[in-house]
């Protein structure tokens, strides 16, 4: 696991903040560097990829004495020194000539590392090749070909290194990230092809061409230009040799993703173009038996309703008869004996 360094003071608070792991990350550099016994091969080379890689690339000229895989503290330094997470190292020897290694790393430490020998009989570099080049910091388009860049190969020892080598060049040439590209703006491409036939060429076995071609369009007849490509160099062939793999702890912390600014949508929850918030209640059946109402009197059940008829006679609606009948006999009883007693009273006078 990476080292947690805790700040003692506000000023190396800050310093460490800056070099805070960010959800969206700034660009790739990459920082050249050559060893103290480089050939002019490696030196050349490399030097084509630091022009290919332009702005975003960083150049020493000083000769280092470093053995990257026997101990790559001094490629972690320069690395966080020069805030580049890649790193190109050429260096040279009896046993291994030619040789480019490539190095990513993460926090401050060594990822994974690559080393590439360059076939000297077909290398050729970017001044021998005639005609116009692509401008600075063009963005190139990547092509992989071969099944090993796939799967691999079988039986192979290191059986991963055509699929380590596929991400170790897209981190290396991809460049600035892209939401949009302009038609016109696709100049370069960069091909490479995985030879693997153990059967027909030993020799053959594990070695990624690299070319690189200008593209032009040109007008034809049709609606769509004529595309044509150039090679414009440098034109490498790198044997894939030793390698080092990430270790399944550090690739969990480097693959790990942050939380981003962005709200998560919530359900049955809408916002407009305005930036209004709508939501959208979703209701059961309702009975409109149990629905509750104003409460009037003139609404109460048992209340009497008279509903006239078409030829004057009324009906009487809701009510029972002989509730009806009862109220009749008390109203007969009550004007009876109002009447006995207006008699008296005329009697007494």
């Amino acid at each position: 696991m990476l080292r947690e360094i805790k700040p003692k003071r506000a000023r190396s608070a800050r310093a460490l903040a800056k070099r805070a792991p960010l959800v969206n990350e700034n660009v790739k550099k990459v920082l050249f560097l050559r060893s103290t016994s480089s050939s002019s091969l490696a030196n050349a080379i490399m030097a084509d990829l630091f022009a290919l890689k332009r702005p975003l690339a960083v150049r020493f000229f000083k000769k280092n004495s470093i053995h990257p895989f026997e101990d790559a503290s001094s490629l972690e330094f320069f690395s966080e020194k020069n805030d580049t997470s890649l790193l190109c190292f050429a260096s040279h020897s009896k046993k291994r000539p030619h040789c480019l290694t490539f190095t990513r790393c993460f926090g401050g430490k060594v990822f994974d590392m690559m080393e590439c020998t360059i076939i000297q009989e077909t290398a050729r570099t970017l001044s021998q090749f005639g005609g116009s080049k692509c401008r600075i910091g063009t963005k190139p388009l990547l092509s992989f070909s071969g099944l090993p860049f796939e799967e691999g190969i079988s039986g192979d020892r290191d059986y991963g290194k055509f699929i380590l080598a596929k991400s170790m060049f897209l981190d290396l040439l991809r460049g600035e990230e892209a939401h949009e590209v302009d038609v016109e703006g696709l100049q370069m491409m960069i091909t490479f092809v995985a030879t693997a036939d153990e059967t027909t060429n030993i020799q053959a076995h594990g070695i990624i061409s690299m070319r690189v071609w200008r593209i032009t369009t040109k007008r034809s007849n049709q609606k769509l230009p004529r595309v044509e490509i150039q090679e414009i160099g440098p034109r490498i062939d790198f044997r894939i040799g030793r390698i080092r793999a990430a270790t399944e702890s550090m690739k969990t912390v480097a693959l790990k993703k942050g939380k981003t600014g962005e709200m998560k949508p919530k359900k049955n929850i809408l916002l407009d173009p305005m930036g209004d918030k709508l939501g959208r209640i979703h209701l059961g059946r309702q009975n409109l038996d149990e629905l509750q109402t104003r409460k009037m009197k003139g609404l109460k059940r048992g209340r009497e309703e008279v509903t006239p008829y078409g030829d004057g006679s009324l009906t009487i609606v809701g009510t029972d008869v002989e509730h009806l009948e009862s109220n009749a006999s008390d109203h007969d009883l009550t004007t009876s004996t109002d009447d006995d007693m207006e008699n008296k009273k005329q009697r007494i006078r």
